[in-house]
């Protein structure tokens, strides 16, 4: 597609352009000394000597072509898929997340569904990564580079502090989308257990504020699991995060093995296949004075005329 496509009649001229170079080259030839004439040259040398003027003249038609190509705005369009959203991934990161009815711990588990669900995000796709236990941490701000996000996920690890403070986890994850430019959602990977920091409804009601859908994944088995090598069990709190989803406009899951964690971000993960436009002009512009410069190069170093 071409946003300025007047400009592709410049194309007509090339032939003429080609035209008067072969005809102007034709009548230098006849008037050159005959030492300088190709056909003896091969004669004296015995292999084909290739004309200088032809690898200039083909430069220089591409020179040409890119720099029409460049005004006339090229467009490449194509359908892709798109999120419809930008996300912030709240992890819990408390001591309850070490326990083992996950493998190889609810920690891990949700880290490995997390770094699952970054790789195969559309291009495009902005992210922030957020742990939390009685405080909040932002491990990443909103981007869409996959790699920042992995690294940083990488480095997600149990916090000392005591407590869950779902709370300001909440608060803390919609800030992180204030730049966003599509729909808001977060993502609340806990096993529920909110016991320090702002209260639930204070934190529904500023992310209601600022439309951001909360969606929950809660993490933890109906038996509960035991954390590390201690005779203590975790449960899992369900009705506090389906309250958080629900009120939000968000989707609640109980995830109860790790590939059902995975199987929750895919369900959130919300996309859908649009028209993409790339615009070209650039690109093309960039060509034509590399080859530009490049036939500048060329002139003044292997194919310079001496005389």
């Amino acid at each position: 597609m071409f946003s300025n496509p007047l400009y592709l009649w410049f194309f007509g001229f090339i032939p003429v352009l080609l035209a008067v170079h072969f005809i102007s080259i034709r009548k230098i030839e006849r008037k050159a000394m005959l030492f300088a004439n190709y056909r003896a040259m091969e004669h004296v040398f015995g292999k084909k000597i290739l004309n200088k003027n032809y690898p200039l003249l083909l430069i220089r038609m591409l020179v040409l072509v890119f720099l029409i190509l460049s005004v006339a705005g090229t467009v490449l369009v194509y359908e892709g898929f798109i999120s419809d959203f930008d996300y912030a991934i709240a992890m819990d990161a408390s001591a309850s997340m070490m326990a083992k009815d996950y493998q190889p711990t609810r920690l891990g588990a949700a880290k490995d569904a997390t770094a699952e669900f970054i790789q195969y995000t559309p291009e495009g796709t902005k992210i922030s990564l957020l742990s939390f236990s009685g405080t909040r941490l932002v491990n990443q701000v909103l981007t869409d580079d996959k790699q920042k996000l992995l690294d940083s996920l990488g480095s997600v690890s149990v916090m000392i502090e005591g407590g869950t403070a779902i709370g300001e986890a909440i608060i803390s994850a919609t800030e992180t989308l204030t730049n966003a430019g599509k729909k808001r959602a977060v993502i609340l990977l806990t096993d529920g257990q909110n016991n320090v920091g702002t209260s639930i409804d204070d934190a529904l009601s500023y992310a209601k504020k600022y439309n951001v859908a909360v969606n929950t994944i809660a993490i933890g088995t109906k038996e509960g699991g035991k954390v590390g090598d201690t005779e203590f069990y975790v449960g899992v709190d369900t009705e506090i995060l389906k309250r958080i989803a629900e009120s939000t406009g968000g989707t609640f899951t109980w995830a109860k093995n790790t590939q059902e964690i995975k199987d929750a971000f895919t369900k959130i993960a919300g996309g859908s296949e649009q028209r993409i436009e790339v615009d070209l002009t650039g690109y093309f512009m960039a060509f034509a004075l590399s080859l530009f410069i490049a036939e500048l190069i060329l002139v003044n170093t292997k194919f310079r005329t001496i005389p």
